[in-house]
């Protein structure tokens, strides 16, 4: 099974944003911090979630287990429902996508357990500084 922590993060709600994933799989671990512009802070949460779904897809893996500190994006998916109707379509992209897999599971975890994820979340709000046209 392939672990994967997401992270989204922002510099202001809206900010600059950033998605950091981190991928473990049997001993060998990916990092990918990924500019995502001007998001709002759930927005980049949602976003790191699709971005990652996106990643697993090309590596061709077909178990995974999803590990967020965003209750927002859990509950979603768990529920297959978001509140706020702005993030309904994000929600249906990370549903459709994760049906394409054996299987899926997102698991909510303290914001300690997802360090590294939020590093490269972080790191990821600078490359949108240094570059802005991504």
């Amino acid at each position: 099974m392939i672990e994967v922590y997401i992270d989204g993060a922002s510099a202001g709600d809206p900010g600059q944003s950033g998605a950091g994933i981190f991928i473990k799989n049997n001993g060998d671990n990916y990092s990918y911090s990924i500019p995502l512009g001007m998001k709002e802070n759930h927005e980049a949460e949602f976003l790191a979630c699709i971005k990652a779904l996106q990643i697993c897809k090309e590596k061709n893996y077909s178990v995974l287990s999803f590990r967020s500190d965003s209750q927002a994006v859990v509950n979603a998916v768990e529920k297959e429902f978001a509140k706020n109707k702005k993030y309904r379509p994000l929600l249906e992209q990370i549903l459709l996508l994760s049906k394409e897999f054996d299987l899926f599971f997102i698991k909510w975890i303290p914001s300690k357990e997802n360090k590294r994820a939020d590093e490269l979340a972080r790191k990821a709000i600078h490359l949108n500084i240094e570059d802005p046209d991504e």
